[in-house]
């Protein structure tokens, strides 16, 4: 028989697939949801894992009542959720983008020096738990803390001008500014140039500039870029873009306008819906209700006909009532939860006590009981708690394993213990950052003096080596 081969999902398609899974889960969007529908942006916040770090009536006692006032309807309108959702990341794992300054939204004029909603993340070391925090950069008074890598707002990652994809009111507009009708279109079109959508991304940072048209650069990956120019030919004419015709020196190509990213890539979303590797009822609410359309009878409406949005059940931790079935003596027995704890309920309690004893005394006990201390120290749902820790929902981690375990369980010595125990160890390097008490990287000291800059991954400390585990995590892992 002749071998088929099958053409293999991209490793970054497979990433999103996971962050779609794992990092915002759906009690998050829920209770989020419902903070923000009541009025309460701060508990929604909350709920999201997101610090605020900003004081309005400081706020307002520096830059007045109007820009006070234009900061609490931001805020309002503020889905935290659907933010962690279009938030950065990086591959493998799907985390957050480490010491990040994310610019939401400007107050003021045209250039750098207005103050801005931003979003910051933290480095690397200290990323467990994966919260951001929420406060206002002002380019003359800088709030943030001296201890962040990257204060300043990074003009390659900025959503000021996709406020569709944190503005709760405006997320109908994510069809239409990820280019979903381009990418519909076969691809007879010239490949040297840009993406039709790509035109009015550019007019949009432009004006931002404060300039009406002129050249600016987009990103294609690491080292890679393009230089391209938005021309109109007359006024009845839409702008267009269209690639220089002269080669620019590096210095004026850095000096150019940078196309953010969320303008430049494509939505995950829209891929893994194309690829299969996503339900509609999968995604965001918000998200759905703007990329599916219900399908409709005799007609066909594109790739992203699917029902509409909804989110189903976790069903990946065991119900209580769920046995696990050990051949043991020649029969088949059942272990269940009772009593909250993991149990053998085809043995007595004092046969189980006889061979608990043997053992701890170094014998092979009854397979009913080596498979229940197996599933203490490693179960098969290890790799979902571990997602799930990854991208700090601890309370699902728990969820999982008292769904295993039963909540009255000890754990016992092992890799799920260690995989919790790492989570607590991170959640304090978090706090110490946020309190300002480890103002460098904890791997400066090794080469203090010598001006080198230490990688997240050389010279560790033998506790952070231990947390960031054996899964080797590069500082960066942007699809190119």
């Amino acid at each position: 028989m002749a071998a088929h081969f099958v053409e293999p999902i991209p490793a970054h398609l497979l990433m999103w697939q996971r962050v779609r899974d794992y990092a915002v889960p759906p009690s998050m969007i829920e209770n989020a949801t419902a903070r923000r529908a009541a009025g309460d942006w701060a508990g929604a916040c909350a709920v999201a894992r997101i610090d605020v770090d900003l004081d309005l009536r400081a706020v307002r006692d520096r830059h007045g009542t109007d820009l006070a006032t234009r900061l609490r309807a931001d805020l309002r309108r503020l889905a935290p959720d659907l933010l962690r959702w279009n938030m950065p990341r990086i591959a493998p794992d799907g985390r957050l983008r480490p010491g990040l300054t994310l610019s939401l939204a400007r107050y003021g004029g045209p250039g750098a020096a207005a103050p801005q909603l931003v979003v910051r993340t933290p480095p690397a070391w200290a990323d467990s738990g994966q919260r951001m925090s929420l406060t206002l950069w002002e380019d003359s008074r800088d709030g943030a803390p001296e201890h962040h890598p990257h204060p300043h707002p990074d003009r390659r990652f900025r959503l000021d001008l996709h406020r569709h994809l944190w503005d709760a009111p405006r997320s109908a507009e994510l069809a239409q500014r990820c280019g979903v009708d381009a990418l519909d279109r076969p691809a007879e079109r010239d490949p040297s140039w840009p993406p039709d959508h790509w035109a009015h991304e550019a007019e949009l940072l432009l004006r931002a500039e404060g300039r009406p048209r002129g050249a600016l650069t987009v990103r294609l990956g690491a080292r890679r870029h393009r230089v391209l120019e938005l021309v109109a030919p007359d006024d009845s004419h839409a702008p267009v873009l269209r690639p220089v015709r002269e080669a620019l020196a590096p210095h004026r190509i850095a000096a150019l306008p940078l196309l953010p990213e969320a303008a430049a890539r494509r939505l995950p979303d829209l891929e893994l819906l194309r690829a299969g590797l996503l339900r509609a009822e999968q995604l965001h609410p918000l998200v759905a209700a703007a990329l599916c359309q219900p399908a409709v009878a005799g007609s066909a409406s594109g790739p992203l006909a699917v029902p509409g949005p909804g989110r189903p059940a976790d069903d990946s931790a065991p119900g209580p009532a769920d046995p696990h079935r050990v051949e043991c003596q020649g029969e088949v027995h059942r272990i269940a939860l009772r009593n909250g704890t993991l149990a053998a309920v085809d043995h007595d309690s004092t046969q189980l006590a006889r061979e608990e004893l043997l053992m701890a005394l170094g014998g092979p006990g009854l397979p009913c009981l080596r498979a229940i201390d197996t599933v203490h120290r490693s179960p098969e749902a290890l790799p979902a708690v571990r997602e799930r820790l990854g991208h700090g929902d601890v309370t699902g981690a728990l969820a999982v394993v008292e769904g295993l375990l039963g909540p009255g369980a000890v754990l016992r010595a092992g890799p799920l213990r260690e995989a919790l125990e790492a989570a607590v160890v991170g959640r304090l390097d978090h706090g110490l950052f946020r309190s300002g008490l480890v103002p460098v990287h904890p791997a400066a000291a090794a080469t203090a003096g010598t001006g080198y800059r230490p990688r997240l991954d050389r010279r560790l400390p033998g506790e952070l080596r231990r947390k960031r585990g054996i899964r080797a995590r590069p500082r960066t892992g942007q699809q190119s």
